[in-house]
């Protein structure tokens, strides 16, 4: 039986990836698929995140830019360290 992955990644430019599993804990050693190519990397959840909630691939600043599907989705509000949740605590669109 193969592994099941944790968390999508869209796009290999994108700075989040989503939760796919259900109850998602602190300390997981995930295995994230980046859809584009079906690549895979591993990555430590730092938090826990509900399905469907980003969680940070590398360490982002207030002010950075989030991209998720290759896009630009938001602006960073406060700093995330990579394995974190990435969420409206702090994340928000840059449509308002």
């Amino acid at each position: 039986m193969s592994e099941i992955p944790q968390l999508l990644v869209h796009e290999t430019k994108d700075s989040v990836g989503v939760v796919v599993v259900e109850g998602l804990e602190a300390g997981t050693d995930m295995l994230v698929c980046v859809t584009h190519d079906n690549s895979t990397f591993r990555l430590t959840a730092e938090e826990a995140a509900p399905i469907g909630h980003k969680i940070a691939l590398q360490d982002m600043k207030k002010g950075d830019t989030v991209f998720k599907y290759g896009e630009d989705i938001g602006i960073m509000t406060g700093d995330v360290k990579k394995g974190h949740h990435l969420h409206t605590q702090n994340c928000k669109t840059k449509r308002w």
